[in-house]
């Protein structure tokens, strides 16, 4: 036989055993552009995931995509607050292109983003879950979301048809309707699902099925939770973000319980009761009435991740169940970092580590290496420009972002930044944190206060956790005015004024 009939032959019975393999999602198989899920909790900490190094770990689903993907160690937000940093992934922009400033402002929807750029493409899109950007969602075939913050018990559910309610606790709930609208999708096109969670938001309810978790344990306090600010600007000071006097009683489920389903509370008086008792009879001051509140805090606030986790682990297994793991990219992330007692703080705003920082893994096998993990500097602007490569969706025309493509492949040689830039603008309500802007290196951090004429400056490698502010050290001077340069380049780059 000849050379090119033996090929052909071969190739014949290769194609024929293929075919009696065949299932429901062979077209699927076939496509070089992956389907993606990408699911995004809202305030996860990268430091309350156990591939990060978390301790207490209550994340083994989402171990699991870093174990079988991609870990980023230094994925950074541009403006760590959610609305903002939300609108920054979908456009892959700053704030002062995409509009959203603030919590305040609304997005517009008509500007280019990866959902309608994807749609445009031939994906089918989905969005559930938290949206949190004023307006209606555009580029989604279809889509329904939580009015504004959304409800954790019962919520209410948004869409083009009108609004429901839908009984039921928000983390399984928005993962019920994802896999609802998958088993429904047409599977001959590529899909894009966007999974988005209202958890760990504040006020960190916690479901059913995890109020139980910590009831006997004392989780460890990061050694920064009675920090005094003396080596900072006066803004560290002056915010309305502390653990020690800023939570409430809500917060701090000292307040009427949000169930309202018998069984779901009795499972809440069993998680809170005693302990609210003892606390009324014995009320703590000072110190350890701030340990109190860390405690109450951090256990609700790792109980909702639980949730999330467990929604995560959910769709991993339809995914295997299905067949579909293999062409489908996943990543998971949050919009920004969180402060888990750091410096004595809850929520995010400052361009502090804790809440800069946001966590970023990705899952594609047969692309990513399992358990690989990434140092170079990552921005929230770099994610819109990464799915539009790989989903073969034209470039966003404004997007300021690199396409993470040649990081998940693995290329060692791929040009990259060296540095990250940074705007906060919300100022005075919430939390009195002042405006700030500034850059991060992979190993200094430098940043302005306007208001307040004051600067900082941070030695990574010396000082992680940014206690000794070199900024008027003269012997840090040549290096703040590099970093000073650099900024204004940064800025004048992305088309800022500073």
């Amino acid at each position: 036989m000849r050379p090119e009939a033996c090929n052909r032959l071969v190739a014949t019975v290769v194609l024929l055993a293929a075919s009696c393999a065949v299932t429901d999602t062979a077209p699927e198989r076939a496509r070089a552009a992956p389907n993606i899920v990408f699911i995004l909790a809202d305030d996860h900490a990268a430091h309350a995931i156990g591939a990060y190094g978390a301790k207490p770990a209550v994340t083994p689903h989402i171990d699991r995509i870093a174990a079988e993907g991609l870990r980023f160690e230094n994925a950074f937000c541009g403006n760590a607050i959610c609305a903002p940093a939300r609108a920054t992934l979908l456009t892959g922009t700053h704030s002062h292109i995409h509009g959203v400033i603030d919590n305040a402002a609304r997005f517009d929807g008509s500007q280019p983003h990866f959902a309608s750029a994807l749609r445009a493409a031939g994906y089918q899109t989905a969005l559930v879950g938290k949206w949190h950007l004023k307006s209606e969602p555009t580029g989604f075939d279809h889509w329904e979301v939580f009015p504004d913050q959304g409800q954790y018990y019962n919520p209410q559910l948004q869409s083009a048809a009108g609004t429901r309610r839908v009984e039921g606790y928000a983390s399984e709930v928005v993962t019920d309707l994802a896999l609802e609208w998958l088993e429904q999708r047409d599977s001959q096109r590529p899909f894009l699902l966007c999974l988005h969670h209202k958890a760990p938001h504040r006020s960190w309810e916690p479901g059913p099925k995890e109020l139980a978790l910590f009831a006997d344990e004392e989780l460890p306090e990061p050694a920064t939770l009675l920090d005094d600010y003396s080596t900072r600007a006066a803004g560290a000071a002056a915010q309305e973000m502390s653990v020690a006097r800023d939570l409430t009683p809500f917060d701090l489920k000292l307040a009427k319980p949000t169930p309202t389903r018998p069984e779901d509370l009795a499972a809440w008086s069993r998680a809170y009761d005693a302990e609210n008792a003892a606390l009324a009879q014995q009320p703590l001051e000072g110190d350890a009435r701030t340990r109190w509140n860390f405690q109450r805090y951090l256990k609700d606030y790792l109980r909702c991740v639980a949730g999330v986790d467990a929604s995560v682990g959910r769709v991993l297994d339809w995914l295997d169940r299905r067949g579909l793991a293999r062409d489908t990219l996943v990543i998971y992330a949050s919009d920004q970092g969180f402060f888990l007692g750091e410096h004595g703080w809850y929520d995010k705003r400052w361009i502090y580590e804790e809440s800069l920082r946001f966590p970023l893994l990705v899952r594609w096998p047969g692309v990513i290496s399992p358990g690989t993990t990434e140092e170079r500097l990552v921005s929230g602007i770099d994610l819109a420009p990464t799915l539009c490569e790989l989903g073969g969706a034209a470039a966003l025309p404004r997007a300021q972002g690199m396409s993470l493509a040649p990081l998940l492949r693995g290329d060692p040689s791929a040009t990259w930044r060296d540095a990250i830039y940074y705007r906060y603008y919300e100022y005075p309500e919430p939390h009195r944190v002042e405006p700030h802007y500034g850059l991060r290196t992979a190993t200094h951090k430098l940043v302005h206060f306007p208001r307040l004429g004051a600067t900082e400056l941070y030695d990574l490698r010396a000082d992680p956790r940014e206690l000794r502010n070199l900024a008027h050290d003269p012997r840090h001077a040549d290096l703040a005015a590099r970093l000073d340069a650099q900024l204004l380049r940064l800025a004048e780059q992305y088309g800022d004024r500073l």
